[in-house]
């Protein structure tokens, strides 16, 4: 698991993103909860993530440390300065590297760190921000804010495996990747069984409190899904819950709004994403107050760097 020291949470530089970045905007949003739930179910559509989340077993041993790690992840490669969200980034392409097997549907020899699979994460997790956070929260963006979300959403994506020329950049590119990908996505028992499972989680797994958020969030979450994938998942829902959740959902996070109320309702269900964003709220700016690119970040803090400093 990547340990960061809080008290140097944001010192060397602003990150890849900065202030006034919508990156900031939305990743620190109350939506981005709702978020991460959707985007990790989306996961499941691709065979070989759900291989691999099934085979290495984290969500079912401890499902509440397992999530809430990924989701501060997510948060410090947004917010976090540039050394920070380098090292959690090669951390995690560590770990995922062990994640390797068969996928049993195809038969073939499955990887995480696949880039087609890490595009999918990706693409899934930045659009699933973007969707819940205009469906529950403010609304939508502005046409430049869109467009400086997309740009922000690339340079993101260079903290994984992805190959550079294949990451939307726009709306339209992002619908056009999932009309692009949406024939090989399918399902299987191993894979509704995580849908199901991230939806409404086991309390025996991990905790009552973790039990009640996924149910809570649960039909906000469906509500944002189109019809086809809700079906062959096999978690669709009444319309009429879908008309509930809108207005439920909406009040919730205009009460969370409030960065205080946001960090008591957070704290008990993803202690570790709170203590990200309160480290992200507390710093003060940087020494460089800039911002940097991930290829800056890697030649200065990257694995090799802090090799040849050991020397």
């Amino acid at each position: 698991m990547f340990s960061y020291d809080t008290a140097t949470y944001r010192t060397t530089d602003y990150g890849f993103f900065g202030p006034d970045s919508i990156s900031w905007k939305l990743w620190t949003a109350p939506t981005a909860l709702i978020a991460f739930q959707r985007s990790v179910v989306l996961e499941h559509f691709d065979a070989p993530l759900a291989a691999a989340v099934a085979d290495m077993g984290g969500i079912y041993n401890d499902p509440a440390r397992r999530l809430d790690a990924t989701l501060a992840y997510f948060v410090t490669v947004a917010t976090a300065d540039s050394k920070t969200a380098i090292e959690a980034s090669e951390h995690l392409m560590t770990v995922h590297a062990k994640a390797t097997g068969i996928e049993p549907i195809s038969g073939r020899r499955y990887a995480a760190n696949n880039p087609a699979s890490q595009l999918w994460i990706h693409v899934t997790g930045w659009h699933s921000v973007l969707k819940c956070y205009e469906e529950y929260g403010p609304g939508p963006l502005t046409a430049d804010e869109e467009r400086r979300y997309w740009a922000e959403s690339a340079i993101a994506a260079q903290l994984q495996t992805c190959d550079p020329d294949q990451v939307p950049t726009s709306r339209g590119e992002v619908h056009d990747y999932f009309d692009r990908v949406r024939p090989g996505l399918c399902t299987s028992e191993r894979a509704q069984r995580g849908m199901h499972y991230l939806l409404r989680t086991e309390g025996a797994a991990g905790n009552r409190r973790f039990w009640l958020g996924s149910r809570l969030i649960a039909p906000a979450t469906v509500a944002t899904l189109p019809k086809w994938m809700r079906e062959i998942g096999g978690f669709d829902q009444p319309a009429l819950v879908d008309l509930a959740a809108r207005p439920l959902t909406r009040a919730a996070v205009a009460a969370a709004a409030n960065p205080a109320v946001a960090q008591r309702l957070i704290r008990p269900l993803a202690p570790m994403t709170a203590a990200v964003l309160a480290a992200h709220r507390a710093s003060a700016p940087p020494a460089d107050p800039v911002t940097v690119t991930p290829a800056q970040a890697r030649e200065r803090y990257g694995t090799r760097q802090r090799a040849t400093a050991a020397r």
